[in-house]
């Protein structure tokens, strides 16, 4: 085998343990937000929410990766909840805020330190020096990934 061949197929299992780690702890983060009738991707506005203050939908939209659909119907659907509302902006009309409601941030408060613990548990596999590397090393592939354009197929 050659260097390239053993290039290309490191390059390769590290996708396949790194989706396969990924999946494994977003099982652990699923099964916690579910208990209490979300779906990550409504944690993940209420989070953002939670910790950042109101914001417009796109800013929801870049912290938590979801696309402008998305987020729309994200935030309709914590809404009819009574967790997110959307708050018209003083100085430009133009711009919607959304914030979590009285309801939202009790909601949030009384879930987000067991779901950190969930998420601690499910990562408890690396002493925290290799929790510490693992995010260095994972933040510059990810970084350099995305510096990248990405090659579509033939």
């Amino acid at each position: 085998m050659n260097e390239a061949t053993d290039g290309t197929e490191r390059s390769l299992k590290l996708w396949v343990v790194l989706s396969r780690a990924h999946a494994a702890i977003e099982r652990h983060a699923q099964a916690d937000v579910a208990r209490h009738g979300l779906t990550l991707a409504e944690f993940g506005v209420m989070e953002a929410l939670f910790h950042g203050g109101p914001m417009t939908q796109g800013e929801v939209q870049r912290k938590t990766l979801v696309t402008s659909g998305g987020i729309t119907y994200l935030v309709d659907r914590l809404a009819a909840k009574g967790w997110v509302e959307r708050r018209r902006c003083d100085r430009d009309r133009r711009a919607t805020y959304a914030a979590l409601t009285d309801d939202g941030q009790a909601k949030m408060r009384e879930i987000f330190p067991r779901h950190a613990e969930a998420v601690q548990h499910a990562v408890s596999g690396l002493r925290e020096e290799d929790q510490e590397l693992a995010i260095r090393l994972l933040r510059s592939l990810g970084r350099h990934a995305a510096e990248l354009n990405p090659r579509g197929g033939a």
